[in-house]
C-alpha cells in the first residue's frame, strides 16, 4: 500500500494536480490496489480532521484579516510604521517589515499579510525610487511574518494535530517573529544603502508626527492587545478570539475609521470563504493519507532510520530543517504539517526537544516556504501586485531568504528564543 501510494503521489505531484487533488487520488489508489480495507474509513478520517473546534479559527482569521484591508486598519498601522522607519536609509522598505509584524498580530495569514500590506506598499516603494522586484520581494518575504507572530493559522493546525497547547504555541512565536523581522531590517538597510533606494523622498524623523500617525493607528494597534490580552488573561479561547477579531475589525472599519463600505462586505465573506474551502479540503485530504501513513507503520520506519543515523538532537533537527525547506518549495504548508507532525514529533521529543519549540521550528521552516519557488503562494500574491514575472522577483529575494534561513537555525538551536516568553508567563 505504500509503494501504491508514494508512487501515485509523485506522478500527480509532477503532473501539476493540485496537492488537494494529489493527496485524495494517492490515498484512493492505495486503498483500492494495496488494501481490503473499506473508504469509508477514510472519509470519517477526513470528517473527523475538520469537525473541530480549534479549526473554526481558520476561517474567522481569514474574515478578520480582510476586514482590515478593507477597514482601513492596514492603511494606517503602515503609516504609523513609516513614521517611525522612514527618516532612516530604506526606511520604508523597513517600515514595510514593520507593518507586517503588526498585521501579523490580526491577520494569521501570510498570503492576505502580502496583499493587505503590498497592495499599498509596493507601489509606495516604486514611487520613491525602489525597483520594483525588490519591493516585491520585501512584501513577499515579510508577509510570512504573518504565519510566525500570533495568531496564526498553521500554529493551529500544528496544535491540533500534535496535541499541543495552540495558546502556548501563540506565546512561543513572539520573540522568532521579532528575530526574523530584524533580520529582514538588516538586509532591506544594507541593500538600499548600496543601490541608493529612497533617498530622493527620505523624511526627517518628527517625534511630532508619530504622535500623530500612533493616535490615527490607536484603535489598528490594540486591536491584537484585545486579541492577545483576552487569551492569556483566560477570558477566550484562540478559536472566540478570532471571533472578536471580526467583530472588533467590522466596528473599527464601518464606524471608527468609517471606510468600510457595506456593499464589500458580501465580496469580502465569498472571498474568505473561497480560502476556507480550499484549506478545509488540504486538511480534510491530508488527514486521510496521514492516516494511511500510519497504518502503515511509515513514521515509525522514518524515525527508526533517522534515528539510526544519529541520536544527537542537533543533528536531527538539521536533517529535519532541510527536509522541510524542500518540502516547503514544493507543499502548501497545511498539508506540510498535517502530514509531517506525525512523523517527526515524536522523534525529536524521543530525543529531548520540547513539542512547542519544535512547533515553532516547523512554522518558521514552512513560512519560508511560503516564499520560495516553485510554489511559494506569497510570491504570486507579491507578483500579481506588482505585475512582473516569478524569474524577476526570484533575483530580488536570494538575500531575504538567506537571512530568514539563518534565522531558522539560530531559533532551532537556542530554544530560549521560543520558550522564554511562554516560561514567563507560566504556560509551561
Amino acid at each position: 500500500m505504500a509503494t501504491y501510494l508514494f508512487v501515485t503521489f509523485a506522478i500527480t505531484a509532477i503532473l501539476g494536480f493540485p496537492i488537494w487533488e494529489v493527496l485524495t487520488i494517492s490515498s484512493f489508489v492505495a486503498l483500492v490496489l494495496g488494501s481490503n480495507t473499506p473508504l469509508i474509513v477514510v472519509v470519517q478520517r477526513m470528517f473527523t480532521a475538520v469537525d473541530s473546534f480549534p479549526i473554526l479559527a481558520v476561517p474567522l482569521f481569514m474574515i478578520a484579516g480582510n476586514l482590515m484591508e478593507t477597514g482601513g486598519i492596514s492603511r494606517r498601522l503602515i503609516d504609523f510604521c513609516n513614521a517611525i522607519l522612514g527618516s532612516l536609509t530604506g526606511g520604508l522598505a523597513m517600515a514595510a517589515v514593520l507593518t507586517c509584524m503588526f498585521f501579523a498580530a490580526i491577520s494569521g495569514s501570510g498570503p492576505a499579510t502580502v496583499a493587505a500590506i503590498g497592495g499599498i506598499l509596493i507601489p509606495s516603494m516604486e514611487k520613491e525610487g525602489y525597483d520594483k522586484s525588490f519591493a516585491a520581494a520585501v512584501m513577499s518575504v515579510a508577509g510570512a511574518i504573518g504565519v510566525i507572530i500570533p495568531p496564526s493559522i498553521p500554529m493551529v493546525n500544528f496544535g491540533v494535530t500534535g496535541n499541543v497547547s495552540i495558546s502556548t504555541l501563540f506565546a512561543a512565536g513572539f520573540g522568532p517573529g521579532i528575530l526574523v523581522g530584524i533580520s529582514l531590517m538588516i538586509v532591506c538597510y544594507i541593500t538600499a544603502k548600496k543601490h541608493g533606494y529612497g533617498k530622493l523622498h527620505q523624511q526627517k524623523f518628527s517625534f511630532k508626527r508619530v504622535l500623530i500617525k500612533f493616535k490615527d493607528a490607536f484603535f489598528a494597534l490594540l486591536m491584537p492587545v484585545i486579541i492577545l490580552g483576552g487569551i492569556y488573561g483566560g477570558i477566550f479561547t484562540p478559536t472566540e478570539a478570532a471571533a472578536v477579531a471580526v467583530v472588533y475589525g467590522f466596528i473599527v472599519g464601518l464606524f471608527i475609521y468609517r471606510e468600510m463600505d457595506i456593499k464589500k462586505i458580501p465580496p469580502l465573506f465569498m472571498a474568505a470563504g473561497k480560502s476556507t474551502a480550499m484549506v478545509m479540503m488540504i486538511i480534510a485530504t491530508a488527514s486521510g493519507f496521514g492516516w494511511i501513513l500510519t497504518s502503515e507503520r511509515i513514521p515509525d520506519v522514518i524515525a527508526s532510520a533517522m534515528l539510526g543515523l544519529s541520536d544527537s538532537w542537533i543533528v536531527i533537527l538539521l536533517l529535519i530543517n532541510i527536509m522541510l525547506l524542500i518540502v516547503g518549495c514544493l507543499m502548501e504548508t497545511t498539508a506540510a504539517i498535517i502530514i509531517l507532525t506525525p512523523i517527526f514529533l515524536p522523534i525529536v521529543t524521543q530525543l529531548g526537544v520540547d513539542p512547542i519549540h519544535f512547533g515553532i521550528i516547523m512554522v518558521v521552516n514552512l513560512a519560508i516556504g511560503m516564499s520560495t519557488p516553485p510554489l511559494g503562494v506569497n510570491l504570486f500574491v507579491g507578483c500579481g501586485i506588482a505585475k512582473i514575472s516569478i524569474e524577476q522577483i526570484t533575483k530580488a529575494i536570494v538575500w531575504l531568504l538567506i537571512a530568514n534561513t539563518i534565522a531558522l537555525f539560530l531559533i532551532t538551536y537556542i530554544p530560549a528564543i521560543s520558550l522564554t516568553i511562554p516560561k514567563m508567563m507560566g504556560l509551561m
